[in-house]
C-alpha cells in the first residue's frame, strides 16, 4: 500500500468517525427533545386536572345554602352528580401525567445520560485505536526513512573505497579504513532494512486488524447504540399512546356517569316537590255570601205577624260576616321583614310552618345527641380514672359533666317548646280561643332518664264555628276584625268545675338548689345556687321536682339540680343528685 493510499485511508476513517460523532450527538439531543415534548405535555395534563377540579369545587352546593336545599330536586342532583364524575374524570388526567412522568420522562432521562457515557466509551475506543495505527505508521516511516539513509550511506561508503583503492599514491592502511568503513555502512544498511521489514510486518498486520476487527468492531457498538437508541424511543412513543388508552375505560365510566344521572331526572317529581314546599296549607275560601240590605223593610212589614201578635217577636241575629279571603288579603301593616320572623314561625302559612319547625326539632335532637355521646365518653372515662386512679382525677371531669347535663336540660326544654308549637300546627292541640282554659304539666321522657323541662299545654273547653283558618292570615298574623259571633257557653255548670284550677298542694319537705336553673320555659321556675324552697311534690320518675318559692311562685325544677329533704312524716329522708 502506498503512502498516498494509506493517507486517504486514514483520512477516511477520521471522516466516518467524525461523521458519526455528529450523527450521534444529533440523536441524544432528538431524545431529550422528544423528553422535554413529554414533560411539557404531563405538565399541560396536571394543570388541566387541576382546572376541572376547581371548576369542579366553584360549582359544588356550599353548605347552609339555598344550593344545598334545592338538592331535593333531580335536576340539581343530576348536576352534583355530574360534577362528582367531572372530579373523577379530573383524576384520570392527572393519572396520565403521573404515568408521563414515571414511565417516560423519568426513564428516558435515566437512559440519556447511560447513552452519553456508553457514547463516550465508544468513540474513545475510536479514538485510541485511531491513535495507535498513526503511531504504528509513524514507526513504519521512520524505519523507511532510516534504511533509505543507511543505504545512501553505504552507496557512498562503497564508491569512496573503491576510489581509495583505485588510487596508488594512497597508503595500504587508508585502503583499508576505507573499506571496513564501507562494510560497517552496508552492515547498517542491512539493519535498517530488517528492521523496515519486520516494522512494516507488524504495521500490515495491525493495519489489517484496525480495518477488519477494531473499527468494525467499534462500528457496530456504535450501530447498536443507535438501534437501542431509536428502540427505546418507540417504546415510550407507544406508552405515551398506551398511557391514554389505559384511562379510557374510567373515562367512559365517569361519562356514563354523566349521561345515567341525567336520565335520573324527573321532571314530574320535582315540580311535585315545588308543590309541597310552598303548598299554604290554608283551604280555600267558601263563596261569598249575598247581603240582603232589604232586610229592614222586611221587618217594619212583620211587625203585624203572628210572632208579635203573640209577645214572641225576637230581635234577628245580625247577619253573620264573612270569611276573609286570605289571597286578597293585604298583609297587616306590622309584617315582619323579608329574611326574619318570630321563633315559632308563626309568619308563614301553616305547611311551611310545620315543616320549619320539624326541621328545628331534627336539629335540636341531632345537638342532644351529641352532648349525650359526650356525656357516655366522659363517665366512662371517670370509671377507668375512678378504677385506676394513677391515670387521672376522677372529679376533674365533675364540672365538664353538670356542663353537659345543663346543655342538655337547655335543648330538650327547647324541643319540648318546639313540640309544643308543632302539634298546634298539626291540629293536636285547638288554636286561639276566647273560651274558658286551665293549664296542667306534660312531661315527656328520653333516653337516660334525662329531664325534659315541662311544656304548659293549654285545653280549649269550647269550640268555636270558625275555624283558625278564619282568623289567621297567611303570614301567620290574626285579623284586626275579631268574629262578630260570640262564643258558645257551656250548658252544664259542672262543665267548668272540670277545668278550675288546682288548689294549693301542702308543702311534704324542703330542697337546696345545687346549681343555678334558669326556668325559662313555662311551668318551670328559676332557682339561684344554694337557694332554699318548699317542696309540694317529689320526682314520679321523670327527672323534675315541683317546688314553691311562696304563695305566688311555684314550678318545677330538674331534680338532679336540687337536694331534697322530705318531711319524716312522708316518705323519710332522700337525697337526689
Amino acid at each position: 500500500m502506498t503512502e498516498e493510499k494509506m493517507g486517504l485511508c486514514w483520512s477516511g476513517t477520521k471522516d466516518q468517525f467524525d461523521n458519526l460523532e455528529k450523527h450521534t450527538q444529533w440523536g441524544i439531543d432528538f431524545v431529550e427533545r422528544y423528553t422535554k415534548f413529554v414533560k411539557e405535555r404531563s405538565e399541560i395534563e396536571l394543570n388541566y386536572a387541576k382546572q376541572i377540579r376547581n371548576l369542579s369545587k366553584k360549582y359544588q352546593p356550599k353548605k347552609n345554602s339555598r344550593e344545598e336545599e334545592e338538592n331535593k330536586y333531580s335536576s340539581c342532583r343530576a348536576f352534583l352528580s355530574t360534577l362528582n364524575e367531572l372530579n373523577d374524570y379530573a383524576g384520570q388526567h392527572e393519572l396520565v401525567s403521573e404515568n408521563l412522568t414515571a414511565q417516560i420522562i423519568a426513564e428516558l432521562g435515566k437512559y440519556t445520560q447511560e447513552l452519553k457515557s456508553e457514547r463516550k466509551t465508544h468513540f474513545h475506543d475510536g479514538r485510541k485505536a485511531q491513535q495507535h495505527i498513526e503511531n504504528s505508521w509513524k514507526q513504519l516511516e521512520s524505519s523507511k526513512r532510516r534504511f533509505e539513509r543507511d543505504c545512501k550511506e553505504a552507496d557512498r561508503a562503497q564508491q569512496y573505497f573503491e576510489k581509495m583503492d583505485a588510487d596508488i599514491n594512497v597508503t595500504k592502511a587508508d585502503v583499508e579504513k576505507a573499506r571496513q568503513q564501507a562494510q560497517m555502512r552496508h552492515q547498517m544498511a542491512s539493519d535498517s532494512k530488517n528492521e523496515y521489514a519486520a516494522y512494516l510486518q507488524k504495521f500490515n498486520q495491525e493495519q489489517n486488524d484496525h480495518y477488519y476487527s477494531v473499527i468494525p468492531t467499534i462500528f457496530q457498538k456504535i450501530q447498536d447504540m443507535e438501534e437501542r437508541r431509536i428502540e427505546r424511543l418507540g417504546e415510550s412513543m407507544r406508552t405515551f399512546a398506551e398511557v391514554d388508552r389505559t384511562i379510557l375505560p374510567i373515562v367512559g365510566k365517569c361519562l356514563d356517569g354523566m349521561t345515567k344521572a341525567a336520565e335520573s331526572i324527573e321532571a314530574k317529581n320535582d315540580s311535585k316537590q315545588v308543590v309541597d314546599s310552598y303548598k299554604s296549607g290554608f283551604e280555600a275560601p267558601g263563596d261569598v255570601e249575598f247581603e240582603d240590605y232589604g232586610q229592614a223593610m222586611k221587618r217594619a212589614v212583620s211587625e203585624t205577624s203572628l210572632s208579635n201578635s203573640r209577645g214572641e217577636s225576637k230581635p234577628e241575629k245580625a247577619a253573620k260576616r264573612p270569611g276573609k279571603l286570605w289571597p286578597f288579603i293585604k298583609k297587616n301593616k306590622l309584617s315582619l321583614k323579608l329574611g326574619s320572623g318570630p321563633e315559632d314561625f308563626s309568619h308563614l302559612p301553616p305547611e311551611q310552618r310545620r315543616k320549619k319547625l320539624q326541621a328545628k326539632i331534627d336539629d335540636i335532637n341531632k345537638d342532644i345527641q351529641k352532648e349525650m355521646d359526650q356525656r357516655d365518653a366522659l363517665t366512662k372515662m371517670k370509671d377507668v380514672y375512678i378504677k385506676n386512679p394513677q391515670m387521672g382525677d376522677p372529679t376533674s371531669l365533675d364540672p365538664r359533666l353538670g356542663e353537659i347535663a345543663q346543655n342538655i336540660d337547655k335543648l330538650q326544654a327547647e324541643a319540648q317548646k318546639f313540640e309544643g308549637w308543632l302539634a298546634e300546627v298539626e291540629g293536636r292541640l285547638p288554636v286561639k280561643s276566647d273560651a274558658p282554659k286551665r293549664q296542667s304539666v306534660v312531661f315527656s321522657e328520653t333516653p337516660n332518664n334525662a329531664p325534659v323541662a315541662p311544656v304548659t299545654v293549654t285545653t280549649t273547653v269550647t269550640v268555636t264555628n270558625n275555624c283558625a283558618q278564619d282568623r289567621e292570615s297567611p303570614d301567620g298574623s290574626y285579623t284586626e276584625e275579631p268574629s262578630s259571633e260570640p262564643p258558645v257557653k257551656p250548658a252544664d255548670p259542672e262543665f267548668d268545675d272540670e277545668f278550675e284550677e288546682d288548689e294549693t298542694l301542702p308543702t311534704i319537705g324542703t330542697c337546696k338548689a345545687l346549681y343555678p336553673f334558669d326556668g325559662t320555659n313555662e311551668g318551670t321556675i328559676s332557682v339561684a345556687e344554694g337557694e332554699l324552697l318548699y317542696v309540694i311534690e317529689e320526682d314520679k320518675g321523670d327527672g323534675w321536682t315541683r317546688v314553691r318559692r311562696n304563695e305566688e311562685e311555684e314550678g318545677y325544677v330538674p331534680t338532679s339540680y336540687v337536694e331534697v329533704f322530705l318531711d319524716n312524716n312522708t316518705k323519710g329522708f332522700k337525697t337526689y343528685i
